[in-house]
């Protein structure tokens, strides 16, 4: 049976909306900043149609604005779109049962829909709550990036208003919840140091992946 033929949880629908509409807020932050940093709004709008990961969006457009290449922004944003591998893995046996279902949640994972329904368990209420959360962010994420696109034409100087540093900014807030943890510490100044030096000699967009580097200070977990 389909998880849409299920009756949704009231609790988890209240939850969801709430969620879904703090998500409509940032999609309008990232339409509005990517308009404003010049992007068309072709390639705004594709790459929430098709991409649908806020981190990696909003690392794609900073690299071009930047003057970064499509190769080294597309690079950068798949190398960030790595963590969801590990969350497929997590939510395999909820998503679906049948591949082209399977397919189509793929496009729905995200942060916020995985942790949604992983604390639901692994039953038919962490599938429903799962498909619920992926449509109702799918949806407001765009909407709200058509709002910022029409918001961010009306800018008519975008570095008055610090555009050039939200991205940046926006970035960082996501870094900061697992700097708690040490060896993230140690990646995230490492990565950021590699970064700075590389900056004075590599085209815009490369020093971010060679920040890559601050992987190997991260040392080992101790059983």
């Amino acid at each position: 049976m389909r998880p849409t033929q299920r009756t949704v949880d009231r609790t988890d629908l209240k939850d969801a909306l709430a969620l879904a509409a703090a998500i409509g807020v940032i999609g309008a932050s990232f339409g509005a900043l990517s308009t404003a940093a010049g992007v068309p709004v072709a390639i705004t709008m594709g790459l929430s149609l098709i991409v649908f990961a806020g981190g990696s969006q909003f690392l794609v457009v900073a690299v071009v604005s930047a003057g970064g290449s499509a190769v080294a922004a597309v690079l950068a944003g798949l190398l960030l779109n790595g963590r969801h591998l590990p969350f497929g893995l997590a939510v395999s046996g909820i998503v679906a049962d049948r591949w082209p279902a399977r397919l189509l949640g793929a496009h729905f994972l995200i942060d916020e829909s995985v942790a949604f329904a992983r604390a639901r368990g692994s039953g038919q209420r962490a599938r429903t709550a799962y498909w619920l959360c992926g449509a109702l962010f799918y949806v407001f994420w765009n909407v709200g990036t058509v709002v910022g696109i029409v918001a961010g034409s009306a800018i008519p100087d975008p570095n008055a208003f610090g555009v050039d540093a939200a991205f940046p900014a926006g970035l960082l807030a996501l870094l900061l919840p697992a700097l708690a943890k040490a060896d993230a510490r140690r990646v995230g100044l490492g990565a950021a140091a590699v970064a700075l030096v590389a900056t004075p000699f590599l085209p815009a967009g490369l020093p971010v992946l060679a920040g890559l580097l601050g992987l190997f200070v991260a040392g080992r977990s101790e059983r």
